[in-house]
């Protein structure tokens, strides 16, 4: 199984930015949600992070013991010059532009086809090792951002990369994908325990 983890709430989350690869720290909030989660992924055979530190600091604080494997296959969408501004400040025919368009630049930025070209290339790799007959003792878990979660999310549902705009996904949430007999299998996305009632 791939457990797919968005880091838990940022300073940048918080305030309300869009936030691609600009560094910005997990809130106390946050780092409560990622501990929250640590039950969750319990018995994982290996965890993979982006290299921004929300997402690393998400997987120290899953409390697995596991060594932190880096892929930069998992890092968040390039927003280019719209990184680090408020959402609201963002044209709205910036956005339509997007909603439309996988293939739209921002302005020193990546597209989310590039995105998925990458995160795709990530989840197939795990697949065939991981996948198929090879499984591993336990999960993998995949510590990411709210884009290549979503364009992972897609490649398991065999969707384009224009699905990622009909998703929605929490700070510290959990999306799951199973390896069936003949190709991924979305099992659960988007799950927050760290919200659920006690």
């Amino acid at each position: 199984m791939l457990i797919l983890v968005r880091h838990g709430e940022s300073t940048g989350n918080a305030a309300g930015l869009l936030l691609g690869r600009m560094d910005a720290p997990l809130t106390e909030r946050g780092l409560t949600q990622a501990r929250t989660l640590g039950p969750s992924v319990a018995g994982a055979s290996r965890i993979i992070s982006s290299p921004l530190s929300r997402a690393r600091d998400t997987a120290e604080a899953l409390g697995t013991g596991l060594p932190v494997e880096i892929d930069d296959r998992w890092v968040e969408v390039d927003y280019g010059e719209l990184d680090g501004r408020p959402l609201g400040a963002v044209p709205s025919e910036v956005w339509a532009r997007w909603r439309k368009d996988p293939d739209f630049r921002p302005p020193g930025g990546e597209t989310l086809s590039e995105t998925g070209v990458r995160v795709r290339a990530a989840c197939e790799e795990l697949f065939a090792t991981e996948g198929e007959g090879a499984r591993g003792p336990g999960p993998v878990v995949v510590v990411s951002h709210v884009s290549p979660i979503k364009a992972a999310a897609c490649w398991a549902l065999g969707l384009g990369d224009e699905g990622a705009w009909r998703l929605y996904l929490a700070t510290a949430s959990l999306t799951r994908v199973t390896w069936g007999a003949d190709g991924p299998v979305l099992s659960r996305f988007n799950e927050t325990p760290w919200s659920a009632p006690a």
